[in-house]
């Protein structure tokens, strides 16, 4: 039980011979650091703690690490109330913990699950003081050393430890609409990206601006469009208004509603769980959550319905073979037996996955991969561009992959995204069983059941009512424009009953606002049509799509007239949709937030807020308000 200190106490002492043998020294030592476990003693991961400097309301972060050890760096002299947090256990506080000069504090936390009766505790286990060097000491027979070391540059033992990866988003920025008339993108309706800033906010902390997509956090609600009545799966839905962000743009808002069946109506299923089992997963936010979140799924399932379990650690295997929905608790005490431990062969797992959805195709069926992981893998296939080869050679077989993330600390958001998006199926997010109750249970047929496949939008600009425009989100889905008409170009996956929403804000022709542009042209001369000045039409929305087993493409082209209404009188579509695209620039700090704030979000969302019978749009709203309190966005 002792071993995580042990291990945090060998690095003290490893971080102090070194700075003897450099002759280091420092005047003004400032160091807090400690360990946490559960009330077993066990190590606990991924803690977000917290030090709010009593005088002036100062905030520090740190993150414990797979040992359970924590550090603060460059954290300055003053009385510090501090609190431990982690999904499925009690907060932890202590007030008045003093860091001064030339002082090592140490703290000790143990921290109780909810289910318990117990308290979470934090006690300062020692105090030392620094003396030019590393002064020696004992506790609990184990030799400790004290290292002194400039508050502005830390040893790297001491660095948060936080190894979480996110892919760089460049903005889409404006183009003319006289020589870039055509903006192209495939179709997104993932949502991992809303609940993992939900994480962050939850823990009173800011996400990193590349874990923010705009166009996720927009999609993670369900807008009241019209359903389709022809021929195509789908309806479209457009609105014109003012920006709220800048009165001289206006704002398009394209929506698309895929076509809902009834549960018995949906063709069965062929399912294999891929679960990560590796040592990486054993934290309460991993595995314990993956548990009961497939176990909620499992509940879900019909008759009809087939179940496989693969699982992967060191190797992959198969835990469970493919086996009928109506032995339900066959596959729950499966789940339930699963433990955590050894390295991460996820490219393993994943081929052992795909072999076992063969083995049980379903013909006209609903095959899927269903991937809960937290992206970390580092055994065998494990590069993210070999992953995606695979995948991308595999859907070609009809068996679609979704991808869920878990936990944090060591989260691979970049990774898991690409795999979804290559695999032709959706990405969440897990960060607690309420997220889990929504994928599984109430979105569950339109995650779970494709109705249209590689959709595909490109819109038209008339250049003689649009001078620029922007797509807002989706950098990671942009297509080029001949992209559109190639049917072996890849896009997103529409499932039954699932809205789509995308948002353009445009600058009006004729405006004297500057948008970069390129040189004229030596050999040719590019002129706007008479034809398009006489024009009703502001733009033309083209979309394609295939059926969910074909191989050929459908084209529908959708007009949009300039007729444009009044902010204030906007649909509650419009409107809430607007106030999450401007959370989302203003969490990205987006230099094309004009003048967004925090109090115009939450106006516009608490008026748009409409039935909510979820309480998604009530949970966002409050999301806002922690993050005003935060202080930090401006």
């Amino acid at each position: 039980m002792k071993k995580p200190f042990i291990f945090c106490f060998v690095i003290l002492i490893a971080v102090g011979i070194s700075l003897l043998t450099g002759k280091s020294q420092a005047k003004d030592v400032v160091l807090l650091s400690g360990t946490i476990t559960d009330q077993n003693g066990h190590p606990l991961s991924s803690v977000s703690i917290t030090a709010e400097e009593s005088s002036s309301g100062r905030i520090s972060r740190a993150i414990s690490n797979k040992k359970g050890c924590f550090s603060f760096t460059g954290i300055s002299p003053g009385v510090y109330d501090m609190r431990f947090e982690l999904q499925d256990f009690k907060p932890a506080r202590i007030k008045g913990v003093k860091v001064i000069q030339q002082r090592w504090v140490e703290l000790r936390a143990v921290m109780a699950s909810v289910k318990s009766g117990n308290k979470s505790l934090v006690k300062i286990r020692s105090v030392g003081g620094v003396l030019g060097g590393v002064v020696g000491g004992v506790m609990g027979g184990v030799q400790k050393a004290r290292v002194a070391y400039e508050a502005t540059a830390p040893p790297a033992y001491y660095r948060e430890f936080n190894t979480e990866e996110y892919d760089r988003i460049y903005e889409n920025r404006y183009l003319p609409a006289l020589t870039n008339p055509l903006s192209t993108f495939s179709i997104d309706v993932d949502t991992a990206s809303y609940a993992n800033v939900r994480r962050f906010i939850k823990m009173n902390q800011l996400p990193p601006k590349d874990a923010v997509r705009v166009e996720e956090m927009i999609n993670y609600f369900q807008y009241d469009y019209p359903g389709p009545n022809g021929k195509h799966p789908f309806s479209i839905f457009t609105e014109i208004s003012s920006s709220p962000w800048n009165p001289d743009h206006r704002l398009i808002h394209i929506g698309l509603q895929g076509r809902m069946s009834e549960t018995e109506e949906l063709p069965p299923s062929n399912l294999v769980f891929l679960l990560d089992v590796s040592g990486s997963m054993k934290t309460p936010n991993k595995l314990p959550l993956l548990k009961s979140s497939f176990q909620l799924l499992t509940k879900q399932m019909r008759e009809k319905d087939r179940v496989a379990i693969v699982v992967y650690a060191g190797a992959a295997g198969l835990v469970l073979p493919s086996t009928s929905g109506d032995h339900k608790q066959k596959i729950l005490d499966a789940i339930e037996k699963l433990r955590a431990g050894g390295s991460t062969a996820g490219g393993a797992g994943i081929q052992l996955a795909y072999k076992v959805a063969m083995e049980n195709f379903i013909k006209d069926g609903n095959n899927r991969i269903i991937l809960a992981t937290d992206g970390d893998f580092n055994i065998g296939m494990s590069s993210t561009s070999e992953l995606v080869r695979m995948i991308e050679e595999k859907r070609k077989q009809g068996i679609f992959l979704t991808v869920l993330g878990f936990g944090m600390g060591n989260y691979k958001d970049g990774r898991m995204e690409q795999l979804a998006d290559k695999g032709n199926g959706n990405y969440f997010y897990i960060d607690g069983l309420l997220e889990a109750k929504k994928v599984f249970i109430d979105d569950l047929w339109g995650n779970l059941f494709t109705i249209a496949k590689d959709v595909k939008i490109q819109i038209e600009f008339n250049p003689a009512k649009v001078k620029a425009y922007r797509l807002i989100g989706y950098e990671n889905r942009m297509l080029k424009k001949e992209d559109f008409a190639d049917d072996k170009k890849d896009a997103g996956e529409l499932g039954a009953g699932h809205t789509v929403t995308a948002l353009y804000e445009i600058i009006p022709y004729g405006s004297k606002e500057e948008i970069p542009g390129t040189d004229t042209l030596k050999y040719q001369e590019i002129k706007i049509s008479p034809k398009a000045f006489r024009s009703g039409e502001l733009l033309t929305v083209k979309l394609r799509y295939k059926d969910p087993d074909g191989d050929k493409s459908k084209l529908i082209v959708y007009p949009l007239i300039n007729r444009s209404i009044q902010f204030a009188k906007a649909s509650n579509n419009f409107k809430f949709a607007a106030a999450v695209a401007q959370f989302g620039m203003l969490l990205r700090d987006s230099k094309f937030k004009g003048s967004a704030s925090l109090d115009a979000v939450l106006e516009i969302a608490k008026e748009a807020k409409g039935l909510d019978s979820h309480g998604y749009r009530a949970e966002f709203i409050n999301l806002v308000e922690v993050s005003k309190l935060l202080g930090q966005l401006k």
